[in-house]
């Protein structure tokens, strides 16, 4: 055990176990929800699968292989070893993450603010300052039942037609006012 982890404080080690253990705080601020897992890592060239994965399995990987490399280089070769560690992690992650891709939507990831401006139906008997609730459908053809609000006097009923127009991130509802369609 001593051994493991004087190689892994070691040069060339060492590198990559200061990234690991940003990797381990980035994914308990994410289970705390303090991040969210929203962005895309194509310009990693991982399209498809989410940064905060792509980097991740990238610096495990790469921290395990310069962990071998260490373990069985000795002198002047120790100095290639985190660079070879680098280039076979980056050629192993994009063969490895290309069956992810279809667990992660490709290329698009939705988030809350994209509900506004769209047209909703209100599902609950009615739609208040206090209460409400509406059904939204997606750009990609989904729908989704979110908590709405009115503002003012507005009051709407079960079927009506409304626009969100703001999201309200500490409360976690839309604001909608009434919408008369045009036919």
């Amino acid at each position: 055990m001593t051994d493991f982890i004087h190689i892994s404080l070691a040069f060339p080690t060492v590198i990559f176990t200061f990234l690991l253990v940003v990797v381990i705080a980035y994914w308990l601020a994410v289970i705390t929800g303090l991040f969210e897992l929203e962005d895309d890592a194509a310009w990693l060239g991982f399209g498809g699968v989410p940064a905060g994965v792509a980097l991740s399995l990238f610096v495990a990987l790469a921290w395990l292989l310069c962990l071998i490399g260490a373990t069985v280089t000795s002198g002047g070769l120790l100095v290639a070893v985190p660079f070879a560690a680098l280039a076979v992690a980056w050629l192993a992650i994009r063969t490895l993450l290309k069956p992810l891709r279809a667990l992660f939507p490709q290329g698009e990831t939705r988030s809350r603010s994209d509900f506004v401006g769209q047209m909703c139906v209100i599902r609950t008997g009615t739609a208040t300052p206090d209460f409400g609730q509406a059904e939204v459908t997606a750009a990609d053809g989904s729908s989704a039942v979110v908590q709405v609000r009115t503002t003012g006097a507005d009051r709407l009923s079960r079927g009506e037609h409304a626009l969100i127009f703001d999201y309200d991130k500490d409360g976690e509802f839309f604001l909608v006012m009434p919408y008369e369609s045009e036919h």
